[in-house]
């Protein structure tokens, strides 16, 4: 009788433990944004002279930024700009990533840079947050493709490269390569010594999205960054990929399926390095 009362008691312990756990883990679940789709995902050139960019809502001009991977001061020098013919979308809908990526579910935090689009994504539990556009390394210092962590971080910082180029919110992710994101001009292609240019908007959202890694030591990490993600390859020679989209709209999407292939050589490590800062947090506490 009180080998079954004993059974029975540590039962319910492992129940209660599994619901503990269940409940731990859902309430850090992200649900999914609120987001309005647009009715037409068609696209024109229009003359940039003639468009009237100033009148236009924020959100608005952060699709039509994005759409054309420049910044407010490049689109205006442009001569036609690629605008969609309905701007009332949530700009998620015009950047090529899915909005859910099954094989992240267990994972905190994640950046991608897509290097043949020129976009960036960030995930939260396999659900996407933000989006934005990008300009990567030019032909002759190209982006470097892989996992990276997020390292250091300074709001304004001088280019180890040329000490004329002023970096603001900038985020290393290779340290002894020198290349991280930060905020800087978009002109709407690969232009950068490597790094990854974002609108001053984004630059700040992804410093304040990233963590920072933990130094042991002058020599040694203790605990590393947020995961990112570059991949793909430009095409140096060809039409923008993104001008294709007045023909095909869906022309740079990202099935989930073409994302989790990108992912599962990298998910150990990224699961792996997640424990050690998890478990360096609770200690902290």
């Amino acid at each position: 009788m009180k080998g079954i009362t004993g059974l029975l008691m540590l039962l319910t312990f492992i129940l209660i433990s599994c619901n503990n756990e269940t409940n731990s883990i859902a309430k850090f679940k992200r649900d999914f944004p609120e987001r309005k789709q647009p009715k037409s995902f068609t696209y024109s050139y229009i003359n940039s002279k003639e468009f009237k960019l100033d009148s236009l809502k924020e959100s608005e001009l952060d699709i039509i930024l994005g759409v054309n991977r420049m910044d407010k001061v490049n689109l205006k020098k442009t001569d036609s700009i690629l605008v969609p013919t309905d701007l009332s979308g949530d700009i998620a809908y015009y950047m090529p990533y899915p909005f859910e990526v099954k094989k992240l579910d267990s994972i905190k935090k994640i950046i991608f840079f897509s290097y043949q689009s020129e976009t960036f994504a960030t995930y939260e539990y396999g659900i996407l947050t933000h989006v934005g556009p990008t300009n990567m390394g030019k032909e002759t210092a190209m982006t470097p493709t892989g996992l990276f962590f997020t390292n250091w971080k300074a709001k304004k910082t001088i280019s180890t490269v040329n000490d004329e180029w002023i970096l603001k919110w900038n985020f290393n992710i290779a340290n002894g390569l020198g290349v991280g994101f930060h905020q800087y001009e978009l002109p709407g292609y690969p232009a950068s010594h490597s790094c990854m240019r974002l609108t001053e908007k984004d630059a700040k959202m992804l410093y304040n999205f990233a963590e920072q890694w933990v130094l042991e030591n002058e020599d040694s990490v203790k605990i590393k960054g947020t995961p990112v993600i570059i991949f793909g390859k430009y095409d140096f020679k060809a039409p923008k990929p993104w001008l294709s989209l007045k023909t095909n709209p869906n022309a740079l999407k990202f099935s989930e399926d073409e994302l989790e292939k990108i992912i599962i050589p990298h998910i150990n490590e990224i699961k792996k390095e997640e424990k050690i800062r998890d478990k360096y947090n609770a200690n902290k506490s």
